[in-house]
């Protein structure tokens, strides 16, 4: 087995701002104080949003661009693309291969994972896995990107949170460990809490179901904030136990950017100060699938990452699923 390391990173953020007082105006009649408490919650401010004859493809495309550009890569340098998202341009095929010919990267093989949010680690582990497995292999790309605006109804409050973007990685082989390993852990008892019900095998789409929102995506059931609160941490703590480092060892984590919040509760929780984490949700909205290569990417292009930093990525999505990762940059 050959070890792995990350290579390079990249992102994009659509150019169409969406400010909280635009959703005041929208939703304060029927919801007058929702977005306050949404932003005092969360600290999300604003998100962006791609134009609406866009596909979730479209998003990826500029990230991976970047990451391939900044890894001094083509197209046709890549092996395998690993797409993770919950806003697919289509049922099937899969948005990995859309994007894999947007892109040219005509000697790549491609195949999607759709654990939401968790997407991201999930597909950076299966991805390094591949990569120091198969000598032949040189590059891989990894990209985890987000357009539920599109997905959602417009009269939904909970299109507080969505913003769109894209984030992504190039892998490659490497003389010493990079990527180190990673921790899972789920529970489909939540499946039905917050998901598109109808327009699969499940419920396949009709007119009723169309017409009654099935397809739209939608909370039916808030989860319980101790998912990601109890959850994280046990994660956290389960990678540094399999992978043998102190948690006071960790340089820098990144947490899926849904609630600021949350994550201040979770660092404290592990003992870190805040000083060794990243948010980007305050500017940039929920960018699910997205948001952890995203804020991973800003917080290298700041200089919060340094080479030889030990980096946690840690996503949690619906359904849900949970995953973590660790990383030597």
């Amino acid at each position: 087995m050959r070890h792995v390391k990350i290579a390079s990173t990249g992102r994009f953020l659509p150019g169409i701002e969406v400010p909280n007082t635009a959703l005041e105006a929208r939703f304060g009649a029927k919801f007058p104080e929702f977005v306050a408490k949404m932003e005092a919650s969360s600290g999300i401010r604003k998100r962006w949003h791609a134009p609406e004859d866009w596909a979730t493809s479209d998003v990826a495309l500029p990230a991976a661009r970047q990451a391939l550009e900044r890894a001094g890569l083509g197209p046709e340098d890549l092996d395998l693309i690993v797409l993770g998202t919950d806003s697919p341009d289509y049922v099937t095929p899969a948005t990995s291969v859309v994007l894999q010919h947007k892109l040219g990267a005509k000697n790549a093989g491609t195949f999607d994972v759709g654990c939401a949010c968790a997407s991201f680690p999930t597909g950076l582990s299966a991805a390094a896995g591949i990569l120091a497995g198969n000598p032949s292999m040189k590059a891989a790309l990894v990209v985890g990107v987000y357009l539920m605006h599109k997905l959602a109804d417009a009269d939904d409050p909970m299109t507080f949170f969505y913003g769109d973007g894209g984030g992504a990685a190039v892998l490659v082989p490497a003389e010493a460990p990079g990527y180190l390993g990673a921790a899972f852990q789920a529970d489909g008892a939540y499946a039905k809490h917050w998901a598109i019900l109808g327009g699969g095998t499940a419920e396949p789409a009709t007119v009723d179901s169309v017409a009654a929102g099935r397809t739209k995506v939608k909370m039916y059931e808030r989860y319980p904030p101790e998912i990601n609160h109890e959850g994280w941490p046990r994660l956290v703590r389960k990678l540094a136990r399999e992978q043998g480092f102190a948690l006071s060892e960790i340089d820098f984590v990144v947490f899926t950017q849904v609630r600021r919040p949350s994550i201040e509760l979770v660092m404290q929780d592990l003992g870190l100060p805040m000083e060794r984490t990243h948010t980007v949700m305050e500017e940039w909205g929920y960018t699910g699938s997205a948001c952890i290569p995203m804020a991973l990417d800003d917080a290298r292009e700041k200089g919060l990452i340094r080479p030889g930093s030990l980096v946690v990525l840690v996503g949690s999505g619906v359904g849900y699923n949970q995953a973590a990762v660790a990383l030597r940059m």
